[in-house]
């Protein structure tokens, strides 16, 4: 495990990046932006592009996730030998990869934009479009029996795959470096499986008896962590009333006066990540030199990196950041 001199250097440079990150106090300040240009100059006041606004969405975005993905690789290569559950966290970039190549493949796209997570990497997505040089003798060998690469199915299998060696890993770590990030991880689980409920039925129609193969049923202390999704597998969806007394029933969309309501996945979502990014900025600091503080240090840049890349693709369709900032269920005060 990581020494004493190793977590004191990490946290000092964790503060630091976070202290000049879009989070927190700092989230207001994208409110005062009204085009990508203005969005642009802010985020990156030392190396924004002059490009048309039709051009600088993809730009802006990629810039912003490599950032994101680069300021993390420089925390966690600050560890001498990172533990596992460090090394997976980073590469959820990676599986994130996987499934844009997946989907590009399926299609005949040319090659999406990969991040760069150096050491860590363990696809040759320079050998792409070839599945066999890019997937073989990984964990991803998997995929090259797969015909259906832009299957929702495939899809739920990446993740499914991702979360249990992440759990695994995180019980690999001493008690102490995993106690919050042990709670955040178990929500996020759960929060994960009641969304694919919510993205399954209300999207796809699926029927209750083909749902829960697409659960993640990680058992934590004898209670499974798909228990809250599986108890809404047959719940109305066209009904708030029928919600009541479901321990998510707070997540989910609000009714509003003359109009029907049903239950809306991306409003669940969105809730979900803010509660998510709640948790991680209230244990960021509380536990200095545990592994927990770079748990919670990476959930709030890929935060940060969700709502700039919102706030980008916002402005984009004329939207104003306080009207992303709503859909997101982000406070921008």
């Amino acid at each position: 495990m990581p020494g004493t001199g190793e977590r004191a250097y990490v946290y000092a440079k964790a503060c630091g990046i976070i202290g000049k990150s879009f989070v927190g106090r700092r989230i207001p300040a994208l409110a005062g932006c009204s085009r990508l240009s203005e969005l642009d100059r802010l985020i990156f006041s030392q190396g924004s592009r002059d490009l048309p606004e039709r051009e600088l969405l993809q730009d802006l975005e990629n810039r912003i996730t490599g950032r994101s993905a680069g300021e993390i690789l420089a925390i966690i290569g600050s560890f001498s030998r990172p533990p596992e559950f460090l090394s997976l966290l980073i590469r959820s970039y990676e599986y994130s990869d996987v499934k844009s190549a997946l989907r590009a493949l399926s299609v005949r796209e040319k090659a999406p934009g990969f991040i760069d997570i150096g050491p860590f990497r363990t696809v040759h997505f320079e050998a792409w479009p070839d599945k066999k040089a890019m997937f073989g003798g990984t964990e991803f060998e998997f995929l090259l029996k797969e015909k259906n690469e832009d299957s929702m199915f495939l899809q739920a299998e990446l993740d499914r795959l991702y979360y249990n060696k992440l759990w695994k890993s995180l019980l690999a770590l001493r008690r102490n470096d995993r106690i919050a990030a042990g709670r955040i991880l178990s929500e996020e689980i759960r929060l994960r499986n009641s969304v694919w409920v919510l993205r399954l039925r209300s999207y796809y129609g699926m029927k209750a008896a083909d749902l829960r193969r697409h659960l993640l049923e990680i058992d934590l202390k004898g209670e499974s962590l798909a228990d809250e999704a599986l108890a809404i597998l047959d719940t109305p969806l066209d009904s708030r009333q029928a919600w009541q007394g479901w321990p998510r029933e707070s997540f989910l969309n609000p009714e509003r006066a003359g109009e029907p309501w049903t239950a809306d996945p991306r409003f669940f979502q969105n809730t979900a990540s803010g509660y998510l990014y709640e948790l991680a900025k209230k244990n960021f600091r509380r536990k200095p030199f545990s592994l927990d503080t770079v748990f919670c240090f990476i959930k709030l840049k890929q935060f940060e990196e969700d709502v700039l890349t919102s706030v980008a693709e916002g402005l984009s369709l004329g939207m104003s950041s306080r009207d992303v900032f709503s859909l997101l269920e982000v406070s921008p005060s």
